[in-house]
């Protein structure tokens, strides 16, 4: 007894002893920010103390913690894009830990307020200028999405109804080869697709439910895997819609399109929980012949369903489905020749019989959790059924002089996939560490065909079979703030690959069918390294570096096991983001990319292409800068540099590469009354074959939009080519024969020509 009696007065003594110097430590500041409107937590809104160094962001449910703080009196000011500033006072007392609930209103823009760093995500360098360009640059279709992307052009050459070939740093993307998308966590590229690898069909996005864009140019970032080697774009939809909208359109071509968008909820209403909740629901209808002279047909119909909202204190849900359907005739590319002997105009077809349709439908789920020790925990499962059929010619007669050459792509698929990240913040001795894991699976169950036809009716198998593909990927990221400011990002990615396919491929001397199956694995890892130098809060530095790779078509794998099916990519850059006036933001990057391999599968003859290894260097620049409280002046230059290394010199070139392309624009924006932009785009003229003796055509368009807006209702006018100018959209160095032409064909510039002048007006109704 006297010895427990001794041992409780040993533990008091050291309580108390404890008590009044653990009332002498130091304080902690923790806090959520809301948006002040919907109430939905707020992520990535920077968080710092006044005069104070370093500083944190919100965490996927908003939350923040600054540590380590002496006793005092402070100002906390809070910050995000879009988000009017706030300035607190807060009073610290000696070990408190005070908690705050702060809640942020939208505001105009203001490039004053803009701040170029990300504490959150250091890697996004873009976000300022996505940001700026979401409200600034008018959207008149899903493919304008793509365009906020700094540097990027795409071409359309199938009726509207195909994913677009993409164009940036350098690269002819085809259609999603080296460019990574995604919208809400949903993977938009499609691997083994029966078209091309990596095939990104981004017209399944209502354009006016976007919300946010991120932007990681390069293979640096460990989220990104297959396909990101030019880069990444990751698309939000809003969370929640402030008012429901009703919108028609009609212009030239018999184009019309309608547009709905619901809140379901309102204020006061719920569905899972009784804290903050937001659903609503979106519809578009399309319909247009465009401005071919064979009428296009196009149909596309697009619904999404959004759920987000807060289960409680420490989760979030969000549940998503949308469905999207298309179809249309197309007018195809056509050759030079044809228009300029008179047999077709510049908007005719050699084969009207081309077109195709497709569809999508999407469901997915993420639950978020806050977890103890400062963790947050994001998982999501999604779903998606596509099908595809794709009608083109490109040869016309050159293989089969009697039927032509028409083929059937077919492409019937089931994708599911999971992810997870565990987001944790740290101290690694004074200096805070932020901590993502990260592991993920994706599986691709595919029937897929390629088909010769005529007049749309097949004639005969190339190749058809199921196709399994799975991806398993884990990483690790770290962001450490070495000193108050200088933060270094490494991280390491591993991808597991399964590729199987199991069908039959014609023999190219017999043509009888023969079996085509395998199954192969194959692994890559892909390290990153990145500096961020906060030289001045107006001026921040970075240098960085990575290896990414994008994968080849399964069909093309088991064909030959030992290719290198995954070839590397290896990239580094060195640039800044800084605002030399209070109004004027700037992003400017050196940078340079080996490609380990130039490796393609062509979907059009089931034949995988190698051009070996290929080495591109470049220089982006990207201005915005607000004249007035309401005009703005924007303007992204790139210079890009592209050769293969093993091809001799003058045989050297990169097919289709562009070597400078340049957007920009004035735009007038005001929150009611009257706006309107006037933009340009351009590339250049750049080789279309390896020789440069055939070059795709260089153009510069000017478009405009003017809209006048008040609190009911919206009306707009958009004019496309204002100057009427005869441009070439999707380009290619082609051979093909037209009846009564030597049977070797004749190799020239194949186009789909650009829209002329095309002018078209939108009523909305806000409620």
């Amino acid at each position: 007894m006297k010895r427990l009696i001794t041992i409780l007065f040993a533990l008091l003594s050291g309580i108390c002893l404890w008590a009044p110097a653990a009332a002498q430590g130091p304080a902690t500041l923790r806090g959520t920010v809301a948006d002040s409107l919907s109430g939905l937590p707020l992520a990535g809104v920077s968080v710092g103390l006044q005069g104070q160094p370093g500083g944190t962001a919100t965490d996927a449910l908003g939350n923040f913690r600054l540590g380590g703080l002496p006793v005092g009196s402070y100002v906390l000011r809070v910050g995000a894009l879009g988000y009017r500033a706030q300035a607190l006072p807060v009073t610290l007392a000696a070990g408190e830990t005070q908690r705050l609930s702060l809640r942020v209103a939208a505001t105009t823009l203001n490039l004053a307020e803009v701040t170029v760093s990300q504490p959150r995500d250091p890697n996004q360098s873009l976000a300022a200028i996505s940001h700026i360009d979401q409200v600034l640059r008018p959207l008149n279709s899903a493919q304008d999405l793509l365009r906020l992307v700094p540097g990027l052009f795409i071409a359309q050459h199938a009726g509207g109804g195909k994913a677009e070939q993409i164009f940036l740093r350098g690269f002819d993307c085809d259609h999603g080869t080296d460019f990574a998308v995604s919208i809400d966590g949903l993977p938009v590229n499609m691997v083994s697709h029966a078209h091309g690898q990596g095939y990104a069909d981004f017209h399944f996005v209502i354009p006016e439910t976007v919300e946010q864009l991120k932007v990681y140019k390069g293979p640096y970032t460990a989220r990104f895997g297959d396909f990101a080697t030019a880069g990444a774009g990751e698309f939000s939809t809003k969370t929640r819609l402030e008012r429901s909208q009703a919108k028609l359109e009609v212009g030239q071509f018999a184009t019309r399109r309608a547009l709905v968008m619901l809140d379901l909820l309102g204020t006061g209403h719920h569905l899972f929980s009784k804290r903050t909740e937001s659903a609503y629901v979106a519809a578009e209808y399309n319909f247009t012949n465009s401005y071919f002279d064979a009428p296009q047909h196009f149909k596309r119909f697009n619904g999404l369903a959004k759920y987000t909202g807060q289960l409680s204190e420490r989760t979030s849900l969000t549940l998503l489905g949308s469905h999207f359907t298309s179809n249309w005739d197309a007018s195809g590319q056509i050759p030079e020749r044809a228009v300029n002997d008179g047999r077709i105009s510049r908007y005719g077809s050699i084969d009207p019989s081309e077109g195709g349709r497709t569809s999508r439908t999407n469901a997915s789920v993420v639950l978020t959790t806050a977890l103890p020790h400062d963790a947050v925990l994001r998982q999501q499962a999604y779903y998606s059924k596509y099908d595809f059929s794709l009608f083109s010619n490109f040869t016309f007669f050159l293989n089969d002089p009697m039927n032509g050459d028409e083929i059937e792509q077919t492409d019937d698929r089931h994708l599911l996939g999971y992810t997870a990240t565990y987001d944790r913040d740290d101290q690694l001795g004074a200096r805070p560490l932020h901590s993502t894991l990260g592991v993920g699976t994706r599986n691709d169950f595919s029937t897929l065909g390629l088909f010769r036809a005529t007049q749309r009716q097949i004639t005969a198998t190339t190749t058809a079979g199921r196709l399994f593909e799975q991806n398993l990927n884990v990483y690790l990221d770290e962001t450490l703030a070495l000193t108050d400011r200088l933060t270094v990002n490494a991280a390491l990615r591993a991808d597991f690959f399964t590729f199987d396919f199991r069908g039959q491929l014609a023999n190219d001397a017999t043509g009888e069918l023969e079996p085509l199956r395998g199954r192969v694995s194959h692994a890559r890892v892909s390290p990153k390294l990145n500096l961020y130098y906060q030289l001045t809060p107006a001026v921040q530095l970075f240098a960085r570096s990575g290896l990414g790779f994008h994968s080849n078509d399964a069909r093309g794998v088991i064909r030959d096991a030992t290719a290198n099916v995954l070839p590397r990519a290896l990239g580094y850059e060195l640039g800044s983001t800084f605002k030399p006036l209070p109004s004027l933001v700037v992003n400017a990057a050196l940078w340079s990319l080996h490609l380990q391999d130039e490796l393609v599968y062509v979907g059009d003859e089931g034949i995988t292409e190698s051009t070996g290894p290929t080495q591109r260097y470049g220089f982006d620049l990207a201005l915005r800068y607000q004249l007035s409280r309401r005009l703005f002046l924007d303007g992204d230059f790139n210079y890009n540099h592209g050769r293969q290394l093993e091809a001799e010199a003058g045989a050297n070139y990169i097919p289709l590469a562009p070597t400078f392309t340049s957007t920009g624009g004035l735009t007038y924006k005001a929150p009611r009354g009257l706006s309107g932009s006037l933009r340009y785009r351009h590339i250049d003229s750049r080789p279309a074959n390896d020789d440069g003796s055939i070059r795709a055509r260089g153009y510069f368009l000017f478009d405009a939009v003017l809209s006048y807006t008040t609190a009911r209702f919206q009306f707009g006018a958009t004019a496309e080519n204002l100057l009427n100018v005869r441009w070439n959209q999707a380009q290619f160095a082609t051979q093909s024969r037209l009846p009564g032409e030597p049977a070797e064909g004749v190799d020239e510039l194949h186009f789909t020509p650009g829209t002329h002048f095309y002018a078209k007006l939108n009523a909305s109704v806000f409620f």
